[in-house]
C-alpha cells in the first residue's frame, strides 16, 4: 500500500488589488492559526500576495514537505490542504516518470495537473481537497474545493482584497471584515427544520464571509471574483452487466480501491463502527488491508451511559455492542474501544462545538459524542479515521418500501406483486395489510387520515419572519425542486445534486478534522463509488423483497450474517439525550428563561413557543428524546449561545 505525501492543512492567503502588500495582515491570520495542531508553519509572500499554512503531516512522505510549495520554474505556487486518491491515473495522464512517482507530494501533482488542464483541473481530480494557486504569469489567483465538501475554504471579498481561508475566524483580522451576523443565512437555519444549514451554499453565518460551495472553483483576475461549478455528480450513464455476479465483482474491486486510498499514513488508522451495514463494511475491508502492512484498525463506537434503560422499540437498539462485537470478531485484526463519556451531554458541549464549527448546529443529539471519539482517537495517536457516512446514499441505499412504491407507480405491476410478496414474508406482513399501505404512500390522496402528523415545532419568530421574507423564500425554492411524491428513489441524485445537502455534512468532518489533527475520510464518498452505484438500475438494491442489497450480497465474506442480513432491528444513536441532560435541567431551564428576556434573543426565537414549553415540561423523561418540542428548546438554546457571540 503506497503511502505517498498527504498532508492535512489549514491555508490561508491574501491578493491585494492595489499593489499594497499584504504580509503584515497575512501574519495576523497566521497568528491565529497558532492554536491548530501541526508540524510545520510557512508563508509565501509576493509583492501583493500572500499565502500561508499550518501543515500536520500524516505521512512519512509529507514530512518536511514545504507548503506553500513554490515552482520556480513555471512561476507557480501553491498552498493545499488535499488528498488526491486517483495518484495513478493521474501519474499516467500526465506521463510522469516512474522514477518521481513516488517522491512527488500531492500538491507538486495538483500543480503538474493545473499546468496541463488549467482551471479545469478539478474535472480530473478525485480525493478530498482544497487549494489556491497563485499563477504570477497570468497575474490569476485560482483555487478549488472537492465535490463532496470534504475540506473547506472560506473567502471575504472587497474592493481592496480577497482574503480566504480554511476556517473564517482569521478572515476576521483583515481590515474591512467585520464580526456581523448574517441574518440571512440564519433566517434560512432556523425555518428549515431538517437538518442542513441554508439553500444558499456559498452563505455563511457571517455577513461579510462566504464559503466556496463544493464542486466549486474560483478565479480572481483583474480584481474580480467569478466562481465556475466544476463537476456534478449525479449526472452519470447507466451501466449494463451481464450478471448479478459481474455487479458484485465490479462494486467490490471500486469499493477496495476507495478503502485502499484512505489508508495513507504513518500513524494508526481508526475508523468509527456502529452495528450497522456501511461502518461495518468500511471497518472489515479496512481491518483485512490494514493486516497486509502489519497493523492494526482502531475502531471506534458510542454507547450509552452503564444506567441507561433502552426504552426504544423493540426493532431499534441503543448499545449496539453485540452487533459491533460480531463484525469485530468476524473480520479480525481489530482493537475495539467504546466511548460512553460519563459526564457529558448536548448541554455541556455546546460552547466547545460552537468554537470548532463556528456556527450553530441542529444534530445536537449525536454531534457531542461524535467530537468525543475525535478526542480520544486523537489521543490514541489515530492520522485517519475511516467512516461510510454518506453509504445510505451509495453503497447501503434501497429501502423496500421506496421501491415497491416506486413500482406502483411506475405501473410495473408483475414486479411490484412479486417484490411485495417477498418483501411481507420477510417482515412477517401480510400482503392484505402491505398494499394499502404502499398505496397510500404512492398515491398521498388516498390518505384521508384526520389525523395529522406532529411537525418540529418553528424557531424563527414571527417578527424575524416577516421582516426577512424567509417563508416566502422557500416556498419557492421548494417548487423548484418539489419531486413528485412516492419517488423516493430518486432521493439521492437530489442529495447529490445540491450542494448545500452534501455542503454541510463535509464541513462537519472537516472542522472537527482541523480542530484535533487527523483527517476524516469517508469511503462512502470516494467520487468513484458514488458514480458507480449511481449507474445502476434500481433493481441490484431490492432484490427479493430484502432492501440494500447491494451491500448485503457484496459484503457475504466481510461481515457476520448476524450484521449483513439483519432486516428487524437497526441502532438508533442518540437516544440517551435527554437522559444525559436530566442532572442539570433545572440549570437549562433557567438559561432558557435568560434567553426569553433577552430583547435581541427574542426578535429571532419563538421565544412564545419556548416559554410555553418550559411552563409545560418542568421536567422530561428519557423517553422524550425524540419529542420534538424537547428537541426544540435545545437547537433553540444552541442558537442563542451563537447570538451572545455579537
Amino acid at each position: 500500500m503506497s503511502q505517498m505525501g498527504v498532508i492535512m492543512s489549514v491555508i490561508t492567503g491574501i491578493l491585494n488589488f492595489h499593489n499594497d502588500s499584504a504580509h503584515e495582515e497575512g501574519r495576523n491570520m497566521m497568528q491565529a492559526l497558532e492554536k491548530y495542531p501541526s508540524d510545520d508553519i510557512r508563508i509565501w509572500a509576493g509583492d501583493r500576495v500572500f499565502l500561508g499554512c499550518s501543515a500536520r503531516w500524516i505521512t512519512p512522505e509529507s514530512v518536511n514537505q514545504p507548503l506553500p510549495f513554490y515552482d520556480d520554474q513555471h512561476q507557480l505556487v501553491i498552498t493545499s490542504d488535499a488528498i488526491i486518491d486517483n495518484r495513478n491515473e493521474l501519474f499516467n495522464r500526465l506521463q510522469v516518470a516512474p522514477g518521481k512517482r513516488n517522491s512527488m507530494t500531492d500538491s507538486e501533482l495538483i500543480l503538474l495537473a493545473y499546468l496541463k488542464w488549467g482551471t479545469q483541473v478539478t474535472r480530473f481530480l478525485i480525493g478530498d481537497y482544497a487549494f489556491v494557486i497563485w499563477d504570477s504569469v497570468q497575474q490569476l489567483l485560482f483555487g478549488a474545493r472537492d465535490p463532496l465538501g470534504n475540506r473547506t475554504l472560506y473567502y471575504s471579498l472587497n474592493e481592496q482584497k480577497f482574503s480566504f481561508c480554511t476556517i473564517m475566524a482569521p478572515l476576521f483580522s483583515i481590515s474591512g471584515v467585520c464580526k456581523e451576523l448574517n441574518q440571512t443565512w440564519l433566517a434560512d437555519f432556523l425555518a428549515i427544520p431538517d437538518m442542513y444549514e441554508s439553500n444558499d451554499a456559498a452563505s455563511t453565518p457571517y455577513r461579510n464571509i462566504s464559503q466556496l460551495p463544493p464542486a466549486y472553483s474560483f478565479t480572481v483576475k483583474d480584481n474580480k471574483l467569478r466562481l465556475s461549478y466544476n463537476t456534478s455528480i449525479s449526472q452519470v450513464e447507466m451501466m449494463r452487466f451481464s450478471s448479478d455476479g459481474e455487479v458484485l465483482e465490479a462494486f467490490q474491486a471500486v469499493f477496495q480501491e476507495a478503502t485502499a486510498a484512505r489508508l495513507r499514513t504513518h500513524h494508526q488508522v481508526g475508523a468509527t463502527l456502529s452495528g450497522g451495514l456501511d461502518s461495518g463494511a468500511v471497518a472489515s475491508q479496512a481491518a483485512g488491508l490494514l493486516r497486509a502492512d502489519n497493523k492494526i484498525l482502531h475502531t471506534y463506537s458510542y454507547v450509552p451511559p452503564d444506567d441507561f434503560k433502552d426504552w426504544t422499540a423493540k426493532n431499534r437498539i441503543a448499545d449496539e455492542r453485540p452487533y459491533i462485537k460480531a463484525t469485530v470478531n468476524h473480520a479480525g485484526n481489530i482493537k475495539d474501544t467504546y466511548v460512553n463519556l460519563p459526564g457529558k451531554s448536548p448541554f455541556t458541549e455546546i460552547d466547545s462545538l460552537l468554537h470548532i464549527l463556528e456556527a450553530p448546529y441542529k444534530n445536537f443529539e449525536n454531534t457531542f459524542w461524535i467530537k468525543g471519539i475525535y478526542e480520544r482517537a486523537t489521543h490514541d495517536g489515530i492520522g485517519i479515521l475511516l467512516t461510510g457516512a454518506r453509504g445510505n446514499y451509495t453503497i447501503s441505499w434501497g429501502s423496500a418500501i421506496d421501491y415497491c412504491t416506486y413500482l406502483l407507480r411506475s405501473f410495473k405491476y408483475l414486479r411490484f406483486y412479486q417484490e411485495t410478496k417477498q418483501f411481507g414474508r420477510q417482515m412477517g406482513i401480510r400482503r392484505s395489510k402491505l398494499i394499502p399501505l404502499l398505496a397510500k404512500t404512492a398515491y398521498p390522496f388516498l390518505n384521508r387520515s384526520s389525523t395529522p402528523l406532529p411537525e418540529f415545532p418553528q424557531l424563527i419568530s414571527l417578527n424575524f419572519a416577516d421582516d426577512s421574507g424567509v417563508f416566502s423564500k422557500l416556498r419557492e425554492e421548494h417548487k423548484r425542486t418539489l419531486m413528485a411524491p412516492g419517488h423516493r428513489m430518486r432521493d439521492r441524485e437530489s442529495y447529490f445534486g445540491n450542494p448545500s445537502f452534501v455542503g454541510f455534512q463535509g464541513a462537519f468532518g472537516a472542522k472537527l478534522s482541523t480542530r484535533y489533527g487527523l483527517w476524516e475520510r469517508d469511503v462512502t464518498a470516494d467520487l468513484r463509488v458514488i458514480r458507480f452505484c449511481l449507474s445502476l438500475p434500481p433493481e441490484q438494491y431490492v432484490q427479493q423483497g430484502v432492501g440494500r442489497a447491494l451491500v448485503r450480497r457484496a459484503t457475504k465474506n466481510l461481515l457476520p450474517d448476524q450484521v449483513r442480513l439483519n432486516q428487524h432491528t437497526r441502532g438508533v444513536q442518540g437516544v440517551d439525550w435527554v437522559h444525559r441532560v436530566l442532572p442539570v435541567w433545572e440549570v437549562f431551564r433557567q438559561e432558557l428563561e435568560e434567553l426569553c428576556a433577552d430583547p435581541k434573543a427574542a426578535y429571532f426565537l419563538n421565544t412564545t413557543k419556548i416559554r410555553e414549553l418550559c411552563r409545560k415540561t418542568a421536567m422530561p423523561s428519557p423517553e422524550q428524546a425524540l419529542d420534538f418540542e424537547i428537541r426544540f428548546l435545545m437547537r433553540s438554546l444552541i442558537v442563542y449561545r451563537f447570538l451572545k457571540a455579537f
